[in-house]
């Protein structure tokens, strides 16, 4: 990993890799992503960021299966053939078809057990630690496709007896979860390594929470505020505001922080280390949680009468520092934040984040104004959760465009570029646009839209929409504002 990445001045483009054109049922590590990294390059930028990459749920990168996994999703089938596997002849448009060619590749592998992969597969297997379970929990899942609380009481619980016999009945499925779990593993990093080599900077996306529904609390459910039976006592969310009455309930379970004071913060260094292996810096959604988190009972349907309770967030992350030599985190410290919210990001060095599109609906004083921006600050046009800033700026009422047009004395440039520029001249350490910015694309082209559960997640770009002159243009964008 690069040292110091966060004391750079650069500038980046939020695109997951989903949003990638190509062969596949959404986009994959395959030739387009080296051809979106060529691109970054020849725009001048040095970050990518995505949102997270683990297998999803309904959609969402932020409810996984496993905090640790890969999405098979993005395995390139392609890539195949050339590390010597027979070519899967038929379309992987869909998904059926990508995961019988993944399929093929393994029957394959355990036929020729000569071949190098197979070494460097062994190898993979050893040394990563959170593979067993999650790949156990893959594969009970294809069983019982209910929630892991639904499944017969023996698997449930973990019964020694029960799990040993399930992986005796099970272990070619459970080896070929293991395999896909290698490949993705594997693209991904010699994906990132071209990134590298080209001066960009892979910026992932770490949600505090994790699914109920997931191998991670299944297989440590003493690290969670959870009953007897496995039911949540309490879950997340937060607290009703300006935007919602009722608050919004997410539904994670809670940490139990004291076991995970008392094993040292175990989990949570294993997690910051698999992370660090994926990207050069992650940003940590939710940061406000490490100082407070908004508690819910369980059998409430709102919000409304959680409240308040204390994290451990500086033991926390005094543990995790000591684990490496540099925290390359940036919190999402968006929303009413509190002093001691700010006051644990310094400590630790870890920028905030800035959002252009929240910046003109008060006075001067808005903290997101780019003149109130400072140095320790990742500055975002908008976000995945955002409007594309065309489809923003065409909802504004009148005198919210009346202040954007004084702010940037009536720019002659149409959105977004008004934005653009304004986050490239910005002090903030880093300047990040969504894709869609770039390309002044519309409503239509949102990634999701918070509190709704169709259509999010589904974007995807054709390199038609990406005007021949766009990449000059950006690299000069770049040089012009020392990015």
């Amino acid at each position: 990993m690069p040292k110091g990445v966060l004391n750079r001045r650069l500038s980046g483009v939020v695109l997951h890799p989903t949003s990638l054109p190509g062969p596949q049922y959404h986009g994959s590590f395959g030739a387009e992503a080296y051809n979106w990294l060529n691109w970054l390059q020849l725009a001048g930028f040095g970050v990518w960021q995505t949102l997270p990459l683990c297998p999803v749920a309904d959609g969402s990168p932020y409810n996984s299966f496993s905090a640790f996994s890969g999405n098979p999703d993005f395995v390139d089938i392609g890539q195949l053939k050339a590390l010597g596997f027979p070519e899967y002849k038929k379309d992987v448009a869909s998904r059926l078809n990508q995961r019988a060619a993944l399929t093929q590749a393994h029957l394959w592998l355990q036929e020729h057990p000569q071949h190098p992969i197979a070494a460097e597969f062994q190898a993979f297997l050893a040394q990563t630690d959170w593979l067993a379970d999650a790949s156990l929990f893959t594969v009970i899942k294809q069983q019982y496709s209910e929630h892991w609380l639904q499944w017969p009481a023996p698997l449930r619980n973990r019964d020694k007896a029960a799990i040993e016999a399930f992986q005796r009945q099970h272990a070619n499925p459970i080896q070929l979860e293991n395999f896909i779990q290698f490949l993705f593993h594997r693209q991904w990093l010699d994906l990132k390594r071209y990134a590298n080599e080209r001066n960009i900077l892979v910026f992932g996306d770490l949600p505090i929470f994790v699914s109920g529904d997931s191998a991670d609390v299944w297989a440590h459910r003493d690290l969670f505020k959870l009953h007897e039976d496995g039911t949540p006592e309490v879950v997340a969310g937060v607290p009703p505001d300006y935007f919602s009455a009722t608050g919004q309930r997410w539904g994670n379970p809670i940490y139990h922080w004291p076991a995970h004071t008392g094993s040292g913060f175990s989990w949570w260094k294993q997690r910051l280390k698999h992370n660090l292996e994926l990207y050069d810096a992650v940003r940590i959604d939710h940061f406000r949680g490490f100082v407070a988190y908004w508690e819910i009972p369980a059998t409430e349907p709102t919000a409304i009468n959680g409240h308040w309770v204390p994290s451990p967030g500086d033991e926390l992350f005094k543990a995790l520092l000591a684990e490496t030599s540099e925290l390359p985190l940036i919190a999402e410290d968006l929303g009413i934040i509190t002093d001691d919210v700010i006051a644990l990001r310094k400590r630790y060095g870890l920028p905030g984040m800035k959002i252009l599109q929240f910046a003109f609906d008060s006075d001067g004083a808005n903290p997101y104004l780019p003149h109130n921006h400072t140095r320790d600050t990742v500055i975002y046009t908008g976000t995945h959760d955002n409007n594309t800033t065309v489809g923003w700026y065409k909802h504004l009422p009148q005198p919210t465009r009346d202040r954007i047009h004084e702010y940037f004395s009536q720019p002659a440039e149409a959105m977004p570029w008004p934005l653009i520029k304004s986050a490239l001249a910005s002090p903030a350490r880093w300047a990040m646009m969504p894709f869609q910015d770039l390309l002044e694309l519309d409503e239509q082209h949102r990634m999701n839209t918070p509190g709704t559960t169709e259509g999010n997640w589904r974007w995807r770009f054709q390199w038609s929409q990406v005007d021949g002159g766009l990449a000059d243009k950006m690299k000069a964008l770049n040089h012009l504002y020392a990015r």
